[in-house]
């Protein structure tokens, strides 16, 4: 039992011993845990932008609405840019309007053809645009007239790290710590 004691004594002794010494380089920082709903953490809160714009589709402006992003809206070659058009207002319980926002490209059954509303864009510019296959000039002036159009500039790694359904511009904005009342607002008539 005695040869015992001595043999566990020894390895503890050893077992110590080796703790000591110059501490060894830094190991590698861990991943980050995933986030919380209080919002987004650090620069890409501030660079992610949501802007409405009001404009009409007409002949002269070859049924296109293009929108030259400000000097005071950052947009990196990077971001993901996307385009809802208000398609519809209904009310809440108490009466107040509530929008209905579509992300683009949406299309309609017209009794004319396909009628598409559609966008591309650069991080200079946003150009919407109408497509079909039939003459637009037949289009009535609610196809085409003070279309509103919400644009959402989001950093590639916001979205990439979300599961956020991009169709959902509330959702987008709930992400992005964004309200209503911080929505920039430019006509373009």
């Amino acid at each position: 039992m005695k040869k015992i004691t001595v043999v566990f004594a020894a390895f503890m002794a050893l077992f110590f011993m080796a703790c000591e010494g110059p501490q060894g380089p830094p190991g590698f920082d861990g991943l980050d845990g995933l986030d919380g709903r209080d919002g987004l953490d650090g620069l890409d809160a501030e660079l992610s932008k949501v802007m409405d714009i009001e404009g009409d589709f007409t002949l002269d402006n070859d049924y296109s609405i293009f929108f030259e992003f400000p000097q005071n809206i950052e947009v990196f070659e990077t971001d993901i840019v996307l385009v809802y058009i208000l398609w519809d207002q209904t009310e809440d319980g108490n009466g107040d309007p509530v929008d209905i926002w579509r992300l683009l490209p949406q299309t309609r059954i017209l009794d004319q053809g396909l009628l598409q509303y559609n966008y591309d864009h650069t991080f200079f510019d946003v150009s919407i645009f109408l497509e079909s296959d039939f003459d637009l000039g037949t289009l009535q002036a609610g196809d085409t007239d003070n279309q509103i159009f919400r644009i959402a500039v989001i950093p590639a790694e916001t979205l990439s790290s979300s599961k956020i359904d991009k169709s959902n511009i509330e959702g987008i904005m709930g992400m992005l710590n964004i309200k209503e009342n911080d929505v920039q607002k430019f006509s373009l008539n």
